[in-house]
Order: C-alpha cells, then sequence, then structure tokens
C-alpha cells in the first residue's frame, strides 16, 4: 500500500477586529448607559425601554431618538470605549449636528463648521471603511452651507410633517378606502375649527395645550407649582438665609448693595483692601441695615409696596412642593416619585465659575400679596468635585457636596441632566435639554436654547489621535 500524502494542518488566520466594533466586554457597558439613563420630562422618549440587556440590541428607535442619539448620548455611552482617536472623531461628528441644530446660529461659526466637518470626515477614514462613506455621509460637507442659507433648521426639518402624517393615518376607518377616509375626517375637522372661533367659552379645537407651559397663578410671581403642596415651619437660620437670598437677587433692592458696601468701606477702611471680609460684613448686616434704610426713606418719600414687602421678609410658613414648571422646563425634587431626571440644575455665577447641583426641595415663600419659589440645592464642589476631561464637564454628585448658600430663585435656575461615568464611578457627565417650545424670556439667553456648551475642538490633538493604537 503506498504511502498516503500527509496533510499538513492549516493554521488559522485570523484577522483583528475593526477599531468601531465593541467587543463582548464593552457591549454591555454600552448598552447599560443607554438603559439606566433618564432624561428630563419633554426631552425624549425613554430610550432604555427600546435596549435589550441581555441579547446587547437596541431596537425600535423613532427617528427623534436617533436625533438624540446622534446629538448626544452617542459619544456620552462610548466615553471610555473604543480608541482614543475614534472616539474623538465621532465625538466633534456629534458637535457638529449639535450645533448646527441650535435655535440660534452665528453666520460665523457656521464657516467654521463648513471646514471643521471636512477635517472630521478625514478622521473618521482612518477608521471606518470606504463602503461606509456614501452619499448621505458626503452632504455633511453641504448642510453647514444650507443652513447658512435657510435659517435654522427647525423651520425645515422632517418632524412636524411626520407628526402630523400621524394624524392623517389616525383618520382612517376604512382601509379599502384610505384616502377617502382621510378627505373625509379632514374637512370634518376644518369645518369644527372654524364654527369654533365664534362660540364662547370654547377652547380652540385641535389647540393642544403645552406640556410644560406653566399654569396662570396671580399669586406666584413667576411659574407655577405642581400636584399639592405641604405647609412646613422655617426655622429662623433658614428663614434668614431665604429672605437674603431673594433680597440679593431682587432687582428693586440691586441699587442699596452698592449703597450698603460703599458705607462699610467708609466706616472701616481695611474692608477696602480685604473683598472676603467685605463680603461677610455686607451678608451679616445687610437685612438689618435695608430694614433701617427703608423705614427711613419710606418716611420721606414714596416706596413701590412690593420693595416694603421684600424688605419685611416672607412669612414663616412656606409651602414645600416636589415639582414646579418655570420657563418651559419642569423640576422636580430628587427624591420625587417621578420617572424623568428633573433635579439638575445649573447656575453661572461669573463667565468663569459654574455651580451644578441637585433639587433637595421646593419652597413657595409667602410676602402676603404674592408668592415666590425657590430651591434648595447641594452643589458640587466647585474646587474638588468640577472637572473638565476629553471635553465633557464631569462633576461629583456623592462625595463632598457643598451645602452652603444653598438657595437659589427658582427664575435663575437653568435645568441640566446628568450621565453617570460607569456603575461604581460618582462622576457624572453633564448635558443640557433645551426647553420645548419658545418662551420670551426678560433678557434672550443663547445658552439656554443650546443642549449642551460646545467645545473647542482645535483643543483636540489630531496629530496623535491614533497614539493608542499604535
Amino acid at each position: 500500500m503506498e504511502d498516503m500524502p500527509v496533510e499538513e494542518k492549516r493554521v488559522k488566520l485570523e484577522l483583528p477586529s475593526a477599531p468601531y466594533t465593541l467587543t463582548k466586554v464593552e457591549k454591555p457597558k454600552f448598552c447599560g448607559k443607554l438603559y439606566f439613563q433618564r432624561f428630563p420630562d419633554g426631552y425624549c422618549s425613554n430610550i432604555g425601554n427600546c435596549v435589550k440587556l441581555k441579547e446587547c440590541k437596541i431596537l425600535g428607535l423613532k427617528s427623534h431618538d436617533h436625533h438624540v442619539l446622534m446629538q448626544q448620548l452617542l459619544f456620552v455611552a462610548l466615553k471610555g470605549l473604543l480608541p482614543e482617536g475614534l472616539r474623538k472623531a465621532i465625538w466633534r461628528l456629534s458637535s457638529f449636528f449639535n450645533e448646527l441644530c441650535q435655535r440660534v446660529l452665528d453666520r460665523k461659526r457656521l464657516e467654521e463648521l463648513e471646514d471643521e466637518i471636512v477635517l472630521t470626515l478625514c478622521l473618521l477614514e482612518r477608521y471606518f471603511p470606504p463602503s461606509f462613506f456614501d452619499i448621505m455621509i458626503h452632504l455633511t460637507i453641504h448642510i453647514g452651507r444650507e443652513a447658512k442659507l435657510c435659517g435654522p433648521v427647525h423651520f425645515r426639518w422632517m418632524y412636524p410633517f411626520e407628526r402630523y402624517m400621524k394624524v392623517l393615518k389616525g383618520y382612517v376607518k376604512n382601509r379599502a378606502r384610505p384616502e377617502g377616509s382621510i378627505a373625509e375626517n379632514y374637512l370634518a375637522d376644518e369645518c369644527l375649527r372654524f364654527c369654533g372661533r365664534y362660540m364662547k367659552q370654547v377652547d380652540a379645537i385641535s389647540s393642544k395645550k403645552k406640556r410644560n407651559e406653566a399654569v396662570e397663578d396671580e399669586t406666584i410671581v413667576e411659574g407655577s407649582t405642581l400636584l399639592e403642596g405641604c405647609s412646613v415651619l422655617l426655622s429662623h437660620s433658614v428663614h434668614k438665609a431665604v429672605h437674603l437670598c431673594v433680597l440679593l437677587n431682587s432687582a428693586e433692592v440691586e441699587p442699596y448693595i452698592q449703597v450698603h458696601k460703599e458705607e462699610l468701606t467708609l466706616s472701616d477702611p481695611h474692608l477696602i483692601t480685604d473683598n472676603s471680609l467685605l463680603e461677610k460684613t455686607h451678608l451679616e448686616t445687610f437685612i438689618v441695615w435695608l430694614q433701617a434704610k427703608i423705614m427711613s426713606e419710606a418716611s420721606e418719600g414714596f416706596l413701590s409696596d412690593t420693595l416694603k414687602l421684600l424688605v419685611k421678609g416672607p412669612r414663616f410658613y412656606a409651602m414645600s412642593h416636589t415639582g414646579f414648571v418655570i420657563h418651559g422646563k419642569r423640576f422636580h425634587t430628587i427624591d420625587a416619585n417621578v420617572s424623568t431626571a428633573d433635579y439638575g440644575v445649573h447656575i453661572e455665577a461669573d463667565s468663569s465659575l459654574n455651580y451644578y447641583g441637585i433639587i433637595r426641595e421646593i419652597l413657595v415663600l409667602d410676602y402676603y400679596t404674592f408668592r415666590l419659589a425657590i430651591f434648595r440645592c447641594d452643589w458640587a464642589n466647585v474646587v474638588s468635585g468640577v472637572k473638565k476631561e476629553d471635553g465633557f464637564t464631569l462633576v461629583n454628585l456623592h462625595d463632598g457636596l457643598d451645602k452652603k448658600d444653598p438657595f437659589i430663585l427658582a427664575s435663575h435656575a437653568k435645568q441640566v441632566f446628568y450621565s453617570r461615568e460607569s456603575e461604581s464611578s460618582s462622576w457624572y457627565v453633564v448635558l443640557k435639554a433645551p426647553p420645548r417650545g419658545f418662551h420670551d424670556l426678560e433678557l434672550f439667553d443663547e445658552s439656554v436654547f443650546m443642549s449642551y456648551v460646545p467645545q473647542d475642538v482645535s483643543a483636540l490633538d489630531i496629530d496623535n489621535l491614533d497614539s493608542d493604537e499604535s
């Protein structure tokens, strides 16, 4: 018998995974961040319902869910996953769409975005195959110019038409004749709307009330409460703190603040060079000084009743609520039994100092003829509890919370929400959500309508993006 030829065993040639693929360890982390993420009321749907943790799949997303993922959640969920260079390239792409979809656009900034998106696509070419770059990816180069010519995208994107298509599909009662059903019901709806305009004390048909529109309450200066509250007795220290907070943030009291500081510096020359001591003395003596000042001015001339009541202070009994609506935002305390994350607040002390915190209590103060809402918050330590990392603002919401100066006016609060860095981490990424609809504020704040503060992409080290792969 002839010798059989010996078959050499073939060595398996395994190609490395593409850099944009998640490993078996990274997939549960990515899906877990989306599954446990909570959003402010009215910002988007509950994306966690579309996440299957066991299968590590995301199914059933609507078009607006993809919109939110692309603008904010994608690069937050990918934090700590994938190669660094690829993460930054995706971050740049998400930042581009986020800035492009703002309600306030700067023409100079749009020109910069046109240049940046070209560089972003070049960075993506390092990691994605040529088949990824189809015509849809190429169109991102031109949408910056389209925004310059046509204005903000809110006036021409597809979401209003998609919602109205849902209304038209609801008109279909006879599936054999869908066109006739739509025409018949549309005509009936139009006739009812026209006749409703001539009926007194009847709300307009098909005019849906805005979800976070504050209910008119003549007694509350701004905003409205949610659900019923409970009466609480303020201690002397809390009463003094809320009284001082309202005085220092009231427009009618503002002229007296500078006058008081000038009198303090004249009485004690040491306060001129020591600003911290001046501020401390000012806070300790301002209420008593102002009450005496107003009494002397009231006997000499006319003062508004509002100023007199502000200086007198609120009652010791206040109403405690778990929810409040103001400026199109719905706020809840962190202990409220709700499925949304409406407890995050942000206040800007100056151009370089920002405070981030959580709402512990919502108090409505009684000033006899009117009421005023304030929030009691716990703030992240501005020294050790706030940091910048990879273009994100991270805050520590577990350790070293600052409970000094806890009170702020509800009208001054800006809403944020947080995304936890990891299950074991005490650091959270700060994100912002735009309000529902457009609200006429006394002073238009552009940052109110931005879902997050855009970072300077030029600060990224583009030349060394793939240093971690080498």
